[in-house]
């Protein structure tokens, strides 16, 4: 009798647990998963978190698949030639192979004031206490960052009676196009925001921003929503990263120094290709590990990863959003969906990531053509 073999997922998010579901319903695998909470948390929605206008949290017994065992724990280090992870708690994981999915963190901190006096919603954590801090009555926000996540909070935060400054060294939504951009920037003017456009954030302090210009924001709330950090528990186990800290992997998601370890989600660059961080990337990235860990384990070698896009959606409170369509590359076309058509799009797209998490044998891929470069290296393409 062939004996199963242990998969251990750092990182419960869209990417993690996907793999793990998969890889659970083949049957040939004990799956563990290594999570800092004991619940699911839908990125996406932790703006309507802290606003007070929905939740983004759910009871991993209702997502992880029957079998795959929830360590609530911190991985501290990865011991590839032994195939050990160690754990904040003292225990250690062995494995047969493992999946790297730890995400995104933390966004930029090197404005002076952030750390001290800006708030972030990169995890349920730091949204929750910044919905702990607005759900005292109205105050006065200014969020700084302009790109999807700062778009989303201004716009929920001004919805639920806050006076809200979005303030952006460049231009709003730079991933947009400038039809997308400039409906956007209408709708969040027309729900009372403020945008301050090609504005450098020279300092947060406890009541105000100030601006390279020299002017300042008066604000109670400051939210920095500007930029993305990684992980470095790569780096510190002595695995290959790109200068972020993203593990370096091939075209199939199987790290460059390891072939028991498999990147993927936001964690992770694949080929040289850092893919843009999404759930829309993170999901079919996370079937694929698993795809890539079953073929490994069978002694086949992986195919490699094959993602297109179609597109971004930016809610705009609860009434409207920009659905930006895109190529399969991911470059935006001049066309969009707005108002209360792209709102219901928006919604129905965040309910169909949960859904795909908890039913990934139901859940499909789009298929098409690859972003440039993903696959440039790889002997074939494969939608997951």
């Amino acid at each position: 009798m062939t004996q199963r073999q242990r998969v251990v997922v750092i990182g419960g998010g869209y990417a993690g647990t996907m793999a793990a579901n998969r890889l659970a319903q083949v049957g040939d695998f004990d799956v563990v998963v290594v999570n800092e909470r004991d619940r699911f948390v839908e990125r996406i929605r932790l703006h309507q978190w802290a606003a007070g206008s929905g939740e983004a949290a759910h009871d991993f017994a209702t997502i992880l698949a029957p079998g795959v065992r929830l360590v609530v724990d911190t991985a501290t280090a990865i011991d590839a030639p032994q195939r050990q992870v160690h754990l904040a708690s003292g225990e250690v994981l062995r494995y047969d192979y493992l999946v790297y999915a730890l995400g995104s963190g933390a966004p930029d901190a090197t404005i002076p004031g952030a750390v001290e006096y800006g708030h972030r919603l990169e995890d349920w954590e730091s949204a929750s206490g910044l919905r702990e801090v607005l759900g005292v009555g109205p105050q006065s926000v200014a969020v700084v960052g302009g790109g999807l996540t700062g778009i989303e909070t201004s716009a929920e935060l001004a919805e639920q009676g806050h006076r809200v400054t979005l303030v952006t060294g460049g231009e709003l939504g730079p991933s947009l196009s400038e039809k997308g951009r400039e409906s956007t920037r209408e709708t969040l003017r027309r729900i009372g925001v403020e945008v301050r456009e090609q504005a450098g954030v020279a300092e947060i302090g406890p009541t105000s921003v100030h601006l390279d210009d020299g002017s300042e924001i008066a604000a109670t709330v400051t939210v920095v929503t500007a930029g993305f950090a990684y992980p470095d528990l790569a780096r510190r186990s002595g695995l290959a990263v790109d200068d972020a800290g993203r593990l370096r992997t091939d075209g199939a998601l199987v790290s460059i120094d390891d072939a028991r370890i498999v990147g993927t989600g936001d964690s992770a660059t694949v080929a040289g290709v850092a893919i843009r961080n999404s759930c829309q990337a993170a999901i079919p990235l996370g079937a694929h590990a698993a795809a890539t860990v079953r073929a490994l384990a069978a002694g086949n070698p992986p195919k490699a990863v094959h993602l297109t896009f179609v597109g971004q959606c930016v809610s705009l409170g609860r009434h409207a959003a920009t659905v930006q369509l895109s190529k399969f590359d991911d470059t935006p076309i001049n066309r969009i969906l707005t108002g209360g058509l792209g709102a219901k799009i928006k919604e129905t797209i965040c309910r169909s990531t949960v859904w795909g998490v908890r039913h990934p044998r139901l859940y499909r891929a789009s298929t098409g053509a690859a972003p440039a470069g993903v696959v440039a290296d790889a002997p074939a393409r494969v939608a997951v």
